[in-house]
């Protein structure tokens, strides 16, 4: 589009009538409107967005409304059993909006107990007939027409398709589209995503909504929102609902943080320590790059990551803003509704918990080697998993847990192996819970093992500990095998008082894959990370920046709609140390520091989360990104140096690195490393029999 049809579609956009005939030629023409490069985004199905820049979580102002039959109703209603009202935008003169109503009057009639449907009419030259007609449709629902747009502004309705979900405390807790049924420049048999259901089904739950923000496709209605006249902030009108938001997932009474943020009197006490740590970025917890790098456009607020914890500029601002002020309280009647938290398990009562048979000692200082704990399962048949949640016994001395699988029938392999290429759960700071959505699952096989490979740290007390694993099964078989797989490299070399160094990894995928999130593993020294992709173009490509590793939190990266890669495509990791004396966490920058488990060496490994979509689950494909391991024999069984050379060489690469060799091997492994890349050569190892 040149800058003269810019131009002119700005104009037009100023007036609605306009502009909303303008869009319903474009739903009605279709594709041939625009060029492919202009009709593309049109056909686009709703896009989840980042819920705090879409108004989730707001106050808006209490309001009166009356419908087409002369009924005044309340925003809110004291005494009210309505719990949750979805304000539904819709227009007897738009295309979309007449394909949504049949949708709409089935919803509102299958309504559950304590929800009500509202539709809203903000056009104000459609006929009053036809809204009657459109409202004898929807007999279960309450129409308005708001010609004057007000309602729509306050409430901030966007397109003519929006809908905006708040509770009995006047807070937006949905905003989005109904499904993705129909669109600009599409339509499906059946909708693929039901948003509004879905959310109303997590919010009558007691939970936030998986997808609590998306874009709805219609008549873009003009209006600026105007969601609270809150000119003042009060800690009761929006900074509550911040903390709510942002902070009260791990500021809970018995949460991960070390004090609750649940009232004003918590927030206040502890206001100069929060206005540190939301100026200086260290909470919420989330290290992510701008999504910019993934070439989103930053003013479409669209949603990259579905677990992004970052906090949004306006809340940040609007937050130290308060905290830098008196702390004004505001009006009580203001206050949000209490979030509830699951008492016990966050992914809700398991189908089978496993726990440590005894009590893991913990001595009270120094540094511990990694322990491993095996646990039968005992399964009877193999197991479609699609939750699980690690819960250290003691927090206070676990720092992290990583599980691996094994089968029944497959022999011993060493633990920190399985661990670097078939991750299966893990609790890490920051990430106990790996839930996925229906048609996704993990294999957890007949009779499998546990292997927990457990981190302690001791502080100052001998105490013990008992770490355990609750999972909940699928309902059903699933459509995708959820797997994981670790891009790494054993041969990092970290030189003494080296303040950037880089380090490199990659992994040429051999099938098609769809990726479905991230996590970075490295140790003290670690400060940056980075995963791109090489396709199979030469083209490359950043898909997680992360500027700022922190290894006290170490977080899961999940897309908010998976990412498709082809085979040929190479995933790359790319990561920095900082080895010098200005890093306050580092244990010895004179220290040439190489792969090990514990802290005071290093690692580089970058998990990727994905699924196969060509491959049935439960089938292992002939190319695999994980294959089974078959231990590459020595030629003609020459002798037992030649067999030993290959039972440690665990990736199979032709090359011992040092934390392939038994630990009292490894001192001699600079003398053997003759060209000193790192890695140990057949016959270089032929020198441990000299």
């Amino acid at each position: 589009m040149n800058t003269r049809q810019t131009s002119a579609m700005q104009r037009i956009r100023h007036n609605t009538g306009a502009w909303h005939a303008l869009m319903i030629g474009i739903m009605l023409l279709g594709p041939a409107v625009f060029p492919t490069a202009a009709t593309e985004p049109l056909r686009q199905a709703p896009q989840p967005l980042k819920p705090s820049t879409h108004g989730v979580g707001r106050l808006v102002d209490p309001m009166l409304f009356t419908d087409i039959k002369g009924q005044a109703h309340a925003l809110a209603e004291a005494n009210s059993e309505v719990r949750l009202t979805a304000f539904c935008l819709t227009s007897t003169s738009c295309p979309l909006s007449r394909k949504y109503l049949p949708t709409l009057a089935r919803l509102a009639s299958e309504a559950a107990a304590g929800v009500r449907y509202v539709l809203i009419n903000p056009i104000a030259s459609d006929s009053m007939q036809a809204m009657k007609e459109s409202a004898a449709q929807a007999d279960e629902a309450i129409y308005v027409h708001d010609p004057d747009g007000e309602l729509t502004r306050r409430l901030g309705g966007l397109t003519t398709t929006d809908v905006i979900v708040v509770d009995a405390a006047r807070t937006i807790v949905y905003h989005g589209a109904v499904d993705d049924q129909y669109g600009l420049g599409y339509s499906r048999s059946e909708p693929r995503r039901h948003y509004l259901a879905d959310a109303l089904d997590a919010l009558l739950d007691g939970k936030r909504p998986v997808v609590a923000a998306t874009a709805a496709p219609g008549c873009d209605l003009g209006c600026e929102p105007r969601l609270s006249s809150e000119t003042n902030l009060t800690y009761h009108g929006q900074i509550a609902r911040i903390i709510q938001q942002n902070c009260l997932e791990c500021h809970h009474s018995g949460g991960l943080a070390p004090f609750p943020l649940e009232t004003y009197e918590d927030l206040v006490a502890h206001a100069g320590m929060v206005e540190t740590v939301v100026s200086n970025r260290t909470m919420p917890p989330w290290f992510a790059a701008d999504s910019r790098s993934e070439g989103v456009d930053p003013v479409a607020h669209q949603l990259v990551w579905a677990n992004d914890r970052s906090l949004a500029d306006a809340d940040r601002n609007n937050l130290l803003a308060w905290l830098q002020s008196e702390h004004p309280a505001g009006e009580a009647a203001n206050t949000p509704l209490p979030v509830q938290f699951p008492e016990v398990w966050q992914i809700g009562t398991p189908d089978a918990i496993w726990e440590f048979a005894e009590p893991q000692p913990v001595q009270a200082t120094g540094v511990m080697p990694y322990q491993y704990v095996t646990i039968e399962t005992n399964l009877a048949e193999s197991k479609w998993v699609q939750a699980i949640e690690v819960q250290p016994g003691n927090p206070e001395v676990v720092h992290h847990v990583i599980v691996t699988v094994r089968e029944a029938d497959e022999s011993a392999t060493q633990a920190d192996d399985a661990e670097e290429t078939n991750l299966w759960a893990a609790y890490v700071p920051g990430q106990a819970v790996w839930q996925y959505p229906d048609g996704f699952a993990k294999a957890l096989p007949k009779n499998a093992r546990l292997i927990f490979q457990m981190h302690y740290t001791p502080n100052g007390t001998a105490t013990t500990d008992r770490t355990r694993i609750g999972v909940i099964y699928a309902k059903t078989p699933p459509q995708h095998e959820v797997r994981v797989r670790g891009i790494l490299n054993h041969r990092i070399q970290i030189p003494p008082n080296a303040s950037r160094h880089r380090e490199e990894a990659s992994l040429r995928l051999p099938v098609d894959a769809t990726i479905l999130g991230f996590l970075p593993h490295m140790h003290l020294r670690g400060t940056a990370c980075q995963y791109s992709i090489l396709d199979h173009t030469g083209n490359t490509k950043t898909l997680l920046d992360i500027p700022r590793y922190d290894f006290n939190w170490q977080l899961l990266y999940r897309y908010a709609e998976p990412k498709p890669l082809r085979a040929g495509d190479t995933l790359q990791f790319t990561a920095w140390y900082d080895n010098s004396a200005d890093n306050p966490a580092n244990p010895d920058p004179t220290e040439t520091v190489r792969w090990g488990q514990q802290t005071f060496e290093e690692m580089m490994l970058g998990y990727v989360e994905y699924f196969l979509p060509d491959v049935p689950p439960g089938t292992q494909p002939e190319r695999s990104l994980n294959p089974r391991r078959r231990r590459r024999q020595p030629p003609n069984r020459a002798s037992s140096l030649e067999a030993a050379f290959y039972r440690l060489d665990r990736n199979q690469d032709g090359l011992l690195s040092r934390n392939e060799l038994p630990a009292k091997l490894r001192p001699q492994f600079e003398s053997l490393d003759a060209n000193t890349d790192g890695g140990l050569t057949l016959e270089e190892a032929r020198r441990f029999r000299r």
